[in-house]
């Protein structure tokens, strides 16, 4: 028998995404980047910004817009 999921609320509303694309040219990147971050955040790292907030994705995404996260592109490898 499984347990109940717990439901989880996430206000990302409060940062939109679209804000911090001048970090990165992929909203794609830019949620897998948060996404990690959030999963450090839940393993007992140490956050890097003040926040109000107790959700990780939150926090990462406000440690994200304060230049905390530096997101560097990974460059394609060449064929040799």
């Amino acid at each position: 028998m499984m347990a109940p999921v717990e439901k989880v609320r996430v206000r990302v509303k409060e940062l939109p995404l679209d804000e911090l694309m001048h970090v990165t040219d992929s909203k794609y990147t830019l949620v897998v980047v948060a996404a990690r971050r959030a999963r450090q955040l839940l393993a007992g790292k140490v956050r890097l910004v003040d926040s109000r907030s107790d959700n990780p994705v939150s926090v990462a995404l406000e440690e994200i817009r304060a230049g905390k996260i530096r997101i560097e592109e990974a460059r394609p490898r060449s064929r040799t």
